[in-house]
């Protein structure tokens, strides 16, 4: 009889030739279970999903209970589903009174995908403005965003009407023009390797953005919920996009993403033509029950309070001659090496160790890490321990 790892294999569409095939039966809190073999720290939480931990119970009860109500009924938008109504309430508000109107989708590329039709649709432009080293999402027109070619190359002819600026760059935000749409920004560039940007430089970037007319879209899809220090990445900076993105940590586990902006902009999508944007299993009851009890245990708990000083922690005990920096904002971290092959090495070793942690797609001689808000000191000195100790036993 065949084996787990052979039938995901032989019947699993793969992405990579060398998959990890890490097998697990349960998920609890920073730990992963595998079939066989210790628990594992996760120290990067899915690529930024878990913020709350793995299966959080309140979590659980929220989707059980939800789920033996109902789960899908109709197409987005036209039946009061009162998961996606009482999320979209919790949500504005937590946020500025500016963002209070929310489509939900089922990932962070659609709601990136429905937020290049709203700003061309609201502006009547067509051009949009993205960062090199930027990452969107994989699906057509998020992946025109990206801001690196290498991922790119194979799949063109991608949208036309995209251009690139440089991050955190002053002088290119005079490529922001009348002809432009919006422009789309990580709040903090993700797949870069963790790359921030300067207070200074994102209050003149809205700032050219208004000037023009155009409108400033922040991609908080890994750094959004918490991750930085704030709920949200852009209060770290004084501006209030026009448009915001979230995913991945927001549904506690559940699939789910969001573009948030003002009523007076999304009514663009009710006319010339009617059902703007459409989309069947967008904000699924089930995943949405998720999302507000997400939510309620980041406040419940006061997750966000912390994170600053975990961060900090993690900087402060990931000291070696081998590590060139340890740079980022809050749990959003990467720990930048010589080169690839050594960081490789070393998340292998430390993999072996029980502990997860992964590359970043445009910086692979960093490693990632973005562990679930809930690790405690005690877990972040083990963590470090096991990279200090395999960067010690790798390179001595």
């Amino acid at each position: 009889m065949l084996t787990q790892r052979q039938l995901f294999l032989q019947y699993n569409a793969q992405t990579s030739s060398s998959p990890l095939l890490l097998e697990f039966i349960k998920a609890e809190g920073i730990y992963l279970y595998p079939a066989q073999g210790p628990k594992m720290m996760d120290l990067i939480a899915g690529i930024g999903v878990s913020n709350v931990g793995h299966c959080h119970p309140q979590v659980v009860a929220a989707v059980q209970e939800q789920a033996a109500k109902f789960m899908h009924l109709m197409v987005y938008g036209e039946y009061v589903q009162s998961p996606q109504v009482q999320f979209a309430k919790a949500l504005a508000d937590v946020l500025p009174s500016q963002l209070h109107c929310t489509y939900f989708v089922n990932s962070g590329a659609e709601a990136v995908e429905g937020a290049m039709k709203l700003a061309k649709r609201y502006t009547g432009r067509t051009e949009i403005i993205a960062c090199h080293q930027s990452y969107h999402g994989s699906t057509q027109g998020a992946l025109s965003l990206m801001g690196n070619e290498e991922f790119k190359q194979a799949y063109r002819p991608l949208l036309p009407g995209v251009n690139f600026i440089n991050f955190n760059h002053l002088p290119d935000l005079s490529l922001i023009t009348t002809q432009t749409a919006a422009v789309f920004m990580e709040t903090v560039q993700g797949e870069a390797g963790i790359r921030l940007a300067d207070k200074t430089y994102y209050q003149a970037l809205a700032a050219r953005c208004k000037e023009v007319g155009c409108l400033l879209v922040l991609d908080e899809i890994q750094c959004g919920f918490g991750r930085t220090g704030k709920l949200f990445g852009f209060e770290h900076y004084d501006i209030v996009p026009d448009i915001l993105l979230l995913a991945k940590g927001i549904g506690g586990g559940m699939p789910i993403g969001a573009f948030i902006a003002s009523r007076e902009i999304m009514q663009v999508f009710t006319h010339n033509p009617i059902l703007g944007h459409i989309s069947t299993f967008a904000g699924h009851p089930v995943s949405c029950a998720a999302g507000l009890a997400t939510l309620q245990v980041i406040q419940e708990e006061n997750l966000v309070e912390e994170v600053i000083a975990k961060g900090e922690l993690f900087k402060t005990l990931l000291v070696h001659p081998a590590i060139k920096e340890v740079r980022g904002l809050g749990l959003m971290l990467a720990i930048e090496f010589e080169s690839y092959e050594i960081n490789k090495s070393i998340i292998d070793a430390c993999l072996a160790d029980g502990l997860i942690s992964d590359w970043f797609l445009h910086c692979s001689h960093s490693m990632r890490l973005a562990p679930p808000l809930i690790i405690t000191e005690a877990e972040i000195r083990w963590a470090c321990e096991v990279i200090l100790k395999n960067i010690n036993k790798l390179l001595s």
